[in-house]
């Protein structure tokens, strides 16, 4: 049935569209499966990918917009954007600065690669890590001279070059830096799980999209889709969701295939 609308009608609806400005969401590009940019140009990614669900289910109007690391906390707090999907783990510091949704990918862990299996990573080593990450504060406060870079790619080559003895990041970046290297890198000791997961972070005054965006995951964890997100983007042998939001095998989660 064709409905009318009334002159003062659509002036109010108007107006209505004009003032709910799409939420912009930044992501840094560099820190691949998480985020990347892509053939096109185009932010990509596990964190794109469910951050476009996120929007989807919340029925928000979200633009992304790509922001070097070292400045996106700071933007944030500025209101250059709304929030921040870049694979940002939760901890307790940066909750003194922001408040985080619930997490969107399980806590996992973080290694270390080196160009030699034995390699020193201990009192006296130099461990290269990205500036402002839960890694660099982890070697800062281990005994090993950290080494700090902007970027994630930086990081691994100062171990190539030998400034750094050993790169210590998130485990699922390092994986194709291993894997792909024909023997040049190997792992380092054991693997070190650090944060509460990984959240959108969100200005402390913004409950309202926090809530909707906490809704929407709270969704996507109990059908199996964001599960399957994680199938799409990770290496086998990474953490899954369980029934109660715990991190599993993925085993012994539910997972909704997804393209």
């Amino acid at each position: 049935m064709r409905t009318t609308l009334t002159v003062a009608a659509a002036i109010a609806l108007t107006a209505g569209i004009a003032s709910a400005a799409p939420v912009r969401i930044a992501s840094e590009g560099a820190y691949p499966p998480y985020n990347l940019v892509n053939d096109s140009g185009e932010l990509d990614g596990f964190d794109i990918d469910v951050g476009n669900e996120i929007c989807e289910r919340a029925e928000l109007e979200c633009v992304w917009v790509k922001n070097d690391w070292d400045s996106i906390l700071p933007n944030l707090k500025s209101s250059n954007y709304d929030a921040i999907m870049a694979g940002m783990s939760i901890t307790e510091e940066r909750q003194q600065e922001i408040q985080f949704s619930q997490n969107y990918f399980p806590p996992a862990a973080s290694a270390y690669a080196a160009m030699d299996a034995e390699a020193n990573v201990g009192d006296g080593a130099v461990v290269a890590a990205q500036t402002a990450t839960i890694q660099a504060a982890h070697v800062a406060e281990s005994g090993a001279t950290l080494l700090e870079f902007a970027t994630p790619d930086e990081t691994v080559s100062a171990v190539r070059n030998g400034e750094a003895d050993a790169v210590f990041a998130d485990k699922d970046f390092l994986e194709p830096v291993v894997v792909e290297s024909n023997g040049e890198f190997s792992w380092v000791g054991e693997d070190v799980p650090l944060g509460g997961g990984i959240g959108v972070g969100i200005r402390q005054s913004d409950n309202e999209l926090r809530e909707k965006m906490d809704a929407a995951i709270d969704s996507m964890k109990e059908d199996g889709t964001l599960n399957g997100l994680i199938q799409k983007w990770f290496a086998e042998g990474a953490m899954y969701f369980g029934p109660d939001g715990e991190a599993v095998a993925e085993a012994d989660a539910t997972i909704t295939p997804v393209e």
